[in-house]
């Protein structure tokens, strides 16, 4: 495989993990950050990190649309909830864990 096919590769890869997000919409940001300690938004950030490394200007609200699919906004009111006490309290056991340098 050469570089090209890689990163052809790599895109497509990018692609269907962006839209299996957006068809899974049930899976909460915060249930992402409890099991993988990243979510959607982190991915918008890392989007518009990587655009600005190529000297692309791209504010973080566009890379959001890009990840999401729709403004953050109307995803935000179509698809997540407030979380719950659970999920709030493992999200906290699981910052603590990083904090004191292990995982859970």
């Amino acid at each position: 495989m050469n570089q090209q096919q890689q990163t052809e590769i790599e895109a497509a890869v990018y692609r269907r993990f962006v839209q299996h997000l957006r068809d899974n919409t049930d899976v909460q940001n915060i249930d992402l950050m409890i099991l993988a300690d990243f979510c959607r938004n982190c991915l918008s950030k890392w989007y518009k990190a990587a655009a600005e490394e190529r000297g692309i200007e791209l504010d973080y609200d566009t890379a959001r649309e890009v990840v999401y699919g729709m403004p953050y906004s109307e995803w935000k009111e179509k698809h997540q909830p407030e979380a719950t006490p659970e999920q709030q309290a493992a999200y906290e056991a699981r910052q603590a864990a990083k904090r004191a340098g292990g995982a859970t």
